[in-house]
């Protein structure tokens, strides 16, 4: 009996051992069965995130591709070294150096003469007035002389440079004899050498940007304009004075040495559209850097600022040819002083298309 029972208690805790093992291996083999799906899920979401990823790239490839296609059909700046009559080229050369260091001869130190506030036509007027939608000269040359609505009289190029001395520049009017001017002149001219006479190549100017719906905000702009303006044209807009304390670095956005009321870029569509496409520094069509809303808010923010005052009384003869974001009444509509400088505009072009 005793040895039955032995026998007996031996077989269960055999049988019991037996258990203990497949239970064991089913438990491991649920757990790795476990980490095999939770692999291939986390494997599979990778998956899709990478490709969610390679997609994004891709369509930004495409769409700088699309534009560098589109850049091709654009303005192309002549070389200057081909020229080979020499005294034509040093005029031209002369030129272009007074585009872009105008203030070393003509600003308040200037070598030549003092004329303008210590800004250079190139502050405006980017790479020399090159830069595609960076307020370039390629449509300059081809359209002028002409009968312009501000002034109501046909002009030159001699006096669409000095409305630049005047307004932008808050200076005087250089004279139309002078060197300089010629020199001026001649650069602009040969710029514009392979455009056709009355066109206006494609990337000409400053950028039309889509209209908000709303208006534009300044205070909306004041942190765009901390956030991405003010470490190189200052907190106060003061603008940074290069080394040589001759010209701007980065010029004056407010205050007594920045652009006055009468300048082009008082309007805010032409602030916004240069802002588009050339801020914060290494913007470019191809790649800006700052959204629509941005570039309208913070242009918003930067012509409520304080500047000099210029008398604007004589311009715009016509009332009803002022552009829409003309900030100065009288109007020929009933919308606000307010609005013709904030916006919304959409209201505004529509009103004055009826018109036509």
């Amino acid at each position: 009996m005793g040895i039955r029972k032995e026998n007996k208690e031996k077989g269960i805790d055999k049988y019991s051992s037996k258990l203990l093992y497949l239970s064991a291996i089913l438990v491991v083999s649920g757990l790795l069965a476990l980490i095999f799906i939770l692999d291939f899920a986390t494997s599979f979401s990778k998956t899709e995130s990478f490709a969610s990823f390679d997609q994004m790239k891709y369509d930004k490839e495409a769409e700088r591709l699309s534009k560098m296609e589109e850049l091709d059909s654009y303005w192309k700046v002549p070389e200057i070294y081909l020229i080979k009559d020499s005294a034509y080229k040093q005029q031209v050369i002369y030129g272009q150096e007074l585009i872009m260091h105008t203030s070393r001869y003509l600003g308040p130190n200037g070598s030549v003469e003092n004329l303008s506030n210590g800004m250079n036509c190139q502050n405006c007027h980017l790479d020399g007035g090159t830069k595609i939608w960076g307020n370039n000269y390629a449509g300059v040359a081809s359209t002028y002389p002409k009968v312009r609505a501000r002034s109501g009289q046909m002009e030159g190029i001699e006096k669409r440079v000095n409305d630049c001395f005047e307004r932008s520049l808050n200076g005087r009017a250089l004279k139309d004899d002078s060197k300089e001017m010629k020199s001026i002149v001649a650069y602009i001219k040969f710029l514009g050498k392979h455009v056709a006479k009355d066109s206006v190549p494609q990337g000409t100017g400053i950028y039309d940007l889509p209209f908000l719906s709303r208006a534009a905000d300044p205070s909306k702009g004041a942190g765009v304009y901390t956030n991405l303006c003010a470490s190189c044209h200052g907190a106060s807009g003061e603008g940074m004075m290069a080394q040589n304390q001759l010209e701007y670095t980065y010029p004056p956005l407010w205050g007594p040495n920045s652009y006055n009321s009468g300048a082009g870029l008082f309007r805010l569509s032409r602030l916004a559209g240069y802002v588009k496409y050339n801020m914060p520094y290494g913007a470019s069509s191809l790649n800006p850097q700052i959204s629509d809303e941005d570039a309208w808010d913070v242009a918003a923010f930067i012509n409520s600022q304080p500047r000099p005052s210029k008398d604007i009384s004589k311009d715009w003869p016509k009332i009803a040819k002022k552009p829409i974001d003309h900030p100065f009444g009288p109007f020929s509509d009933g919308f606000t002083e307010i609005q013709h400088k904030f916006g919304p505009f959409g209201p505004i072009a529509a009103e004055k298309k009826k018109k036509k």
